[in-house]
């Protein structure tokens, strides 16, 4: 029951938030990208905050957030990056365009974000070492992706 009522309160906090962007971003492509993006560094942030002791370990919560994402890892993404909802192209996205220039190694880097989520989904829950060996993977995952396809801030 906590686990469903901490992902509808999730979605809904962010739905909220994605409303309020939404007004200013008129690409609905990019809207569910930044949604999307929202969730999984949610969840992220949960794990990193316990890994490094910036909030307590507690192991039905770390294995909620460990599910969030792999979950996140394998839903079907390709709307939302459409050619041409690039930083060049449009205002309100960091997303660069050699995420259409490179679609295979971009793929591949989604892919290598469902394998650590995966990982992490089996140790989360365990204990706080087993949460700490897996979090290295993951955010190598995500940083792999964000600087070969992200603008910096």
């Amino acid at each position: 029951m906590y686990k469903k009522a901490a992902l509808i309160a999730t979605f809904a906090s962010l739905s909220l938030s994605s409303a309020a962007f939404a007004d200013e971003q008129a690409d609905p492509n990019v809207n569910a990208r930044h949604a999307y993006m929202s969730l999984l560094a949610y969840n992220l942030g949960v794990l990193g905050g316990m890994a490094q002791a910036q909030m307590p370990y507690d192991s039905d919560m770390a294995a909620t957030a460990a599910a969030n994402l792999h979950a996140l890892s394998q839903v079907d993404t390709t709307r939302m990056w459409a050619e041409g909802t690039d930083n060049f192209s449009l205002d309100g996205t960091r997303a660069l365009p050699a995420i259409w220039e490179n679609p295979d190694d971009f793929v591949a880097r989604f892919a290598a974000l469902t394998t650590a989520s995966e990982a992490m989904a089996a140790a989360a829950g365990t204990d706080l070492a087993s949460l700490q060996g897996a979090v290295g993977a993951l955010g190598a995952s995500c940083g792999g992706c964000h600087r070969a396809y992200r603008e910096p801030e």
